[in-house]
């Protein structure tokens, strides 16, 4: 319902952009700009399975132009006048102004979830020590089908194009990698959920055995929100 309901709003904003650019400043067509990326990044982002991981590719953003950064009180201010601009960025900011601040960075990646189709999830607590979730392998199924779940908060400001990023290794040498869309989002104290495409583990002799992960979050500015290491350990049965 939420796809559906931003793609309405994408297409209402497009009509009405065309018809501000004609007389707006570069300074709005920026704002207008801006928003339209945003709102199509967040409908992407309204959809867990939208986006599939790439795999394999050296140079993924080598051509992708991210939007200009513009700062959360520059939208609120911009364009007071514009009735029609007002309501879509009520729709988009929400109650900004009751946002729980947690301080610390503007996105806050709370837990990975590793979580298998048909078993009990692991919860990876991102919060505290990451240290751990390399020396302590949890154990999984082989050839067991799983998601990738990413609980994260945005605080302050807009942030766009966040990635997440996974490499992994077996005895020192890089076996696979990912890479995730996840979206652009706006501020708001609810946690954000991002759910990957359903993968498969490794199977038969030569797919058991440890595995180490090498994960990052960043997004089109570049920014690393968080950088971890985490392990986990392939065998004939969940133990």
């Amino acid at each position: 319902m939420k796809g559906h309901a931003c793609v309405i709003l994408l297409m209402c904003l497009s009509c009405v952009c065309a018809t501000a650019l004609q007389d707006k400043s570069a300074k709005d067509e920026l704002l207008l700009e801006y928003l339209r990326q945003y709102l199509t990044e967040l409908k992407r982002g309204d959809e867990p399975e939208a986006v599939p991981a790439q795999r394999g590719t050296e140079e993924l953003t080598r051509d992708y132009k991210p939007p200009k950064e513009v700062d959360l009180q520059t939208i609120q201010e911009l364009d007071a006048d514009d009735e029609a601009l007002v309501k879509y960025k009520e729709t988009l900011l929400g109650g900004t102004a009751d946002v729980l601040d947690e301080g610390g960075r503007n996105v806050l990646l709370k837990a990975l979830v590793f979580a298998p189709v048909d078993h009990e999830e692991t919860v990876l607590d991102l919060t505290g020590d990451l240290s751990q979730f390399k020396r302590n392998p949890f154990v999984v199924k082989e050839g067991a089908k799983y998601r990738i779940k990413l609980i994260f908060r945005v605080q302050r400001e807009f942030v766009s194009g966040l990635r997440y990023f996974e490499a992994v290794y077996r005895k020192g040498i890089r076996v696979d990698k990912a890479n995730f869309m996840v979206g652009s989002y706006g501020p708001k104290t609810e946690e954000h959920i991002f759910q990957s495409p359903v993968d498969e583990l490794p199977g038969g002799l030569l797919g058991r055995g440890d595995y180490i992960v090498k994960s990052k979050f960043t997004d089109d500015d570049k920014n690393i929100y968080l950088e971890w290491e985490w392990s986990f350990s392939v065998k004939r049965d969940w133990e």
